[in-house]
């Protein structure tokens, strides 16, 4: 279903604004997660449901969405997610995707000229779409000759006065000095050449890794696995605290065991290490927990588990 709506909240003296762009059933749990088995999913149903699994159809109910950060007088853009007009061969559904990005933006009180910083979490055709648009409008942003995203073939960023932070290792790896990451298809190179190849022509990225500051608030920090580069980024505000994970977790079953990764994730043991540590911080720190594509309220909040971990007010039910 689509959502045309922005939810608010506020960790110390940072807004936080969520802008939905979609949410609905995605893949099936099998191949969300291939490890977490059956049982998992059936065993903690009443509380999966209706917000984060199907049980009907047996797919994950996920969001498309971006969040929304002020702090310290700037406005900070995290994940700009698919884009308009784009070709994505690899991914049937951002396939020439058409969505109301901006205007979600617009409604929440952001004009492209007010974000003064774009954080990618990491490089995947659903976090850096937005990254550009259109010169000549063909993305459905402005006047060009079609809304199929074969204009004039020129992207531009999105946001003007922003700088985007991008990951160093990502964009290596992503890159055309590792031929784009060495897909088969080529579909990273589409993402990378119309995303993030143009933020390089217009001086507007700064690469980073290991620990970047972006203010008083705001911090990010490398968790690789998911991405040669995925990177969380810390928010600590007031004695309030949260932690914005990107994609390290696509369901809260990967709460229950940080051992289960998505199909996404291109190092598992890497991502799985990550995880875990991610984890343990936020239950120890009482971190909000804020993955990337999380339906329901979008937000976690976890707890210790004997060696393990659960989301606060449910326990566990998971069989080894």
């Amino acid at each position: 279903m689509t959502q045309e709506s922005a939810q608010r909240m506020v960790v110390g003296d940072v807004e936080v604004i969520r802008v939905v762009e979609w949410q609905g059933p995605f893949a099936t749990a099998g191949e969300l997660v291939p490890s977490a088995g059956e049982k998992t999913w059936k065993d903690n149903e009443d509380w999966l449901a209706p917000d984060h699994w199907d049980p009907e159809s047996d797919r994950a109910v996920m969001a498309l969405q971006s969040w929304v950060l002020r702090s310290g007088g700037r406005t900070i853009l995290v994940d700009t997610g698919v884009g308009n007009g784009r070709e994505r061969p690899g991914s049937p559904q951002f396939h020439h995707w058409q969505g109301d990005f901006l205007g979600l933006l617009e409604r929440a009180g952001v004009r492209p000229e007010d974000v003064d910083v774009v954080v990618n979490t990491h490089i995947h055709a659903d976090h850096v779409g937005w990254n550009t648009r259109a010169a000549d409008g063909s993305d459905g942003t402005g006047t060009g000759t079609g809304s199929d995203g074969t204009g004039s073939g020129e992207w531009v960023p999105t946001f003007p006065r922003a700088e985007y932070l991008v990951p160093a290792a990502d964009d290596a790896h992503f890159g055309p000095d590792n031929a784009y990451g060495g897909n088969r298809d080529q579909a990273d190179r589409f993402v990378y050449e119309d995303s993030v190849a143009p933020l390089h022509r217009a001086g507007r990225i700064v690469l980073w890794d290991g620990v970047h500051r972006i203010d008083e608030h705001l911090t990010l920090e490398t968790a690789p696995g998911h991405t040669p580069g995925s990177a969380v980024l810390r928010l600590a505000s007031a004695g309030e605290r949260a932690v914005f994970v990107g994609d390290l977790l696509h369901s809260p079953v990967q709460i229950l065991d940080p051992a289960h990764n998505s199909c996404f994730c291109l190092d598992a043991r890497g991502a799985s290490a990550s995880r875990r540590r991610i984890l343990e911080r936020a239950a120890d720190e009482r971190e909000l927990v804020v993955p990337a594509h999380f339906g329901g309220s979008g937000i976690a909040e976890v707890r210790r588990e004997g060696s393990g971990f659960r989301l606060a007010g449910r326990g566990p039910r998971v069989r080894r």
